[in-house]
């Protein structure tokens, strides 16, 4: 192996080589603590600490890195002290997830660190958020993400980078071409000779970089920085390097030809740069023993720290409650009694409009947002007043500017972005599900992003256009999802959403849009979230619905005022307002619920359970769930009026009455 030491001063040599050292000693040590059963899991660096060590290390401190779980030397780097290190291994306090996440799968702002989940390609799409942030604010810097070569194969590699070449956003792109992708060989991975070569199609610059020589990528990655903090773009970088053990340490390399792990035991980067330091004259063994014994007391007394903390104890009230980041709601009213009557397309668009005004750091997203409106015209006019750095066309990638707002967040600004349609989210689930829900709850980060999702029936647009899909989001621990059936409440939650800094799925129903008007305050005001509406009061049934569900329970209601009710317009879904559904069944004794979503696993059979679980002994009928038919949304306007519910709902509702 070649080293060129050019410039070099002998103190970052050795800084160098110091900062490669520790993260292999530490590797050593942690696979002595696998075998005694003192950690439960871990995947190997060892022999691809120049990647980690020389990128951070190129990086200001200031700038964002997103490691994988290979880069146990971007840590290091960081200075991070070894005992927080040892006890997130072992699940324990200390630790930066307090033990509920494991390996690297936590990040911490102080270090300016942003660890990856399984799902790996999310990270990339986070990266572009980060780095746009800095862009916006002109902040000359740089965000570099790792990947290895095998999630390079997922949609969101793809995404991230053309998203990156299209905004041109500072960031480095690292893969970690280690050879295999657990025990799948590169050759039944991808089918081009160089990953770096992919580049070209996104019209962006590349660079193969020897993995295993931390002179080259030290050199050749500051040499990038220096150049994008002048001229920010992204580039892809390829470093060429092998995975010396398993994909994990129960994996084993059994798969991996003999010949070959000789070939690269040959090109172990430390030992490599160690003998040519000696040659150099630059270290010696004094200096080699001195920086061991000086790393092996280090790991020690903060292993002893590590196993000295108390094994980690279960709070049922805590744990439930750090599920989100803490929002201190201001109920804000609106300045002067100045009201219109407008559509509720219009009072998302007034919202929407005051938040911007409100959020200077507000950015908007989605396909044809800006110059066009959106294809519902929600943002017509948005780029005159803010621009469109801060309207923002996006290409059709749902996963990647899902991952994208999550980085803007990260890095300290709000996001909404625009599902074209509800039914489109699918693109995107997985950042939503896995990232944005879990992120609080993991390592304490807020996920400050709204996610408007025009939807549901009635309109004749088929199955693709037409889902009404909360129940996906509803299920999922750290999402908040909210569903106004009234422009008032669409322009007050729509507010809120933006103000809360946890995620928000906010439904916006496409039949209400312009169909449904209402007087509603000019001036900017909010609403609570988890708190109904009591839009009629009764004593016969208590109807709870939302969305669309209200204006069909109102017209079928008028039709029979002999049936006096309770309808409960719930309004937000997560959180849900219990306390005014058991109030109302206690005094009703019957319930139905209308959904316009198909029925098994929906809203209602949970309203429904928790009901029949709190206030049985209220009860004079069963509780009625009614929904729409259990297929796909049909196009045909005769075929789409039999799946919806509304016919159904009426007779369900004489019935229950006449119980």
């Amino acid at each position: 192996m070649r080293y060129h030491v050019g410039s070099f001063e002998h103190e970052k040599l050795l800084d160098l080589y110091k900062g490669m050292l520790k993260p292999r000693m530490i590797e050593e040590k942690m696979l002595i603590l696998l075998r005694q059963g003192k950690i439960s899991k871990w995947f190997s660096g060892i022999g691809q600490e120049a990647i980690s060590v020389g990128v951070t290390k190129a990086l200001k401190e200031s700038e964002y890195i997103l490691p994988m779980h290979r880069n146990l030397g971007v840590f290091t780097s960081r200075n991070i002290p070894l005992n927080r290190l040892f006890s997130q291994w072992q699940g324990k306090a200390s630790g930066f997830t307090k033990g509920r996440d494991r390996s690297f799968h936590f990040g911490t702002q102080e270090y300016k660190i942003v660890g990856m989940i399984s799902h790996l390609g999310p990270q990339l799409g986070v990266a572009d958020g980060i780095a746009l942030a800095d862009m916006l604010r002109r902040k000359k810097r740089v965000t570099a993400v790792f990947t290895g070569e095998g999630a390079t194969s997922e949609g969101d590699f793809h995404e991230a980078l053309n998203v990156a070449s299209v905004w041109n956003l500072p960031v480095l792109f690292c893969i970690e071409n280690n050879g295999y992708g657990l025990s799948t060989p590169t050759n039944e991975q991808y089918n081009c000779e160089h990953l770096a070569d992919r580049a070209k199609g996104y019209g962006i610059e590349s660079r193969i970089i020897d993995g295993n020589n931390i002179l080259e990528v030290f050199a050749k990655v500051d040499e990038l920085c220096k150049a994008i903090r002048r001229r920010p773009r992204p580039v892809l970088l390829e470093f060429k390097t092998f995975r010396m053990r398993g994909h994990e340490e129960a994996s084993g390399t059994k798969y991996v030809p003999d010949k070959l792990m000789k070939e690269w035991e040959k090109k172990d980067p430390i030992s490599n740069y160690e003998s040519f330091l000696l040659e150099e004259g630059v270290l010696t063994e004094e200096i080699i023993e001195g920086y061991k014994a000086e790393i092996t007391e280090e790991i020690n007394s903060n292993l002893q720290l590590a196993f000295d903390e108390p094994e980690i104890s279960s709070n049922e009230s805590k744990e439930l409650k750090e599920v989100y980041q803490e929002f201190d709601y201001q109920d804000i009213e609106p300045k002067s009694d100045s009201s219109e009557n407008i559509r509720f397309v219009d009072a998302v668009s007034q919202g929407l409009e005051q938040s911007m005004y409100k959020h200077n750091e507000l950015i908007i997203m989605g396909q044809d947002v800006a110059d066009y409106g959106g294809v519902f015209k929600i943002t017509e006019g948005f780029v005159p007043k803010f621009g469109k750095s801060r309207v923002r066309n996006t290409p059709i990638c749902e996963s990647a500017i899902v991952s994208t707002a999550m980085g803007l967040s990260i890095n300290g600004m709000k996001a909404v972005m625009e599902m074209q349609f509800a039914d489109f989210v699918s693109s995107g689930f997985n950042p939503i599900v896995n990232y944005l829900a879990k992120v609080h709850y993991r390592w304490n980060e807020k996920a400050d992003v709204v996610i408007r999702m025009p939807c549901g029936g009635g309109v004749g647009a088929g199955p693709f256009h037409s889902q009404t899909n909360e129940a996906w989001f509803t299920k999922t621990p750290g999402l908040k999802v909210v569903y106004p059936s009234f422009p008032y409440d669409a322009k007050g939650l729509l507010n809120t959403a933006v103000n809360d800094p946890n995620p928000v799925l906010f439904f916006e129903h496409k039949g209400l849009y312009r169909s449904v008007k209402g007087d509603v305050p000019t001036d900017y005001y909010t609403l609570p979230f988890g708190k109904a509406n009591l839009l009629r009061e009764g004593n016969s049934i208590s109807v709870v619905t939302y969305g669309a569900g209200v204006h069909w329970a109102l017209e079928i209601l008028d039709v029979h005022p002999e049936i006096d009710v309770d309808l409960i317009d719930l309004r937000t879904l997560q959180p849900l307002d219990w306390e005014t559904i058991f109030k109302s069944i206690k005094k009703t004794g019957k319930m139905i619920i209308l959904q316009e979503d198909t029925l098994f696993g929906g809203v209602a059979s949970d309203i429904s359970a928790m009901v029949m679980e709190n206030c049985f002994e209220y009860l004079d009928a069963p509780v009625k769930r009614v929904g729409s038919l259990e297929t796909p949304v049909p196009f045909a306007k005769s075929l789409e009026a039999n799946f919806l519910p509304k016919k159904r709902f009426e007779s369900e509702l004489i019935e229950l009455y006449q119980y």
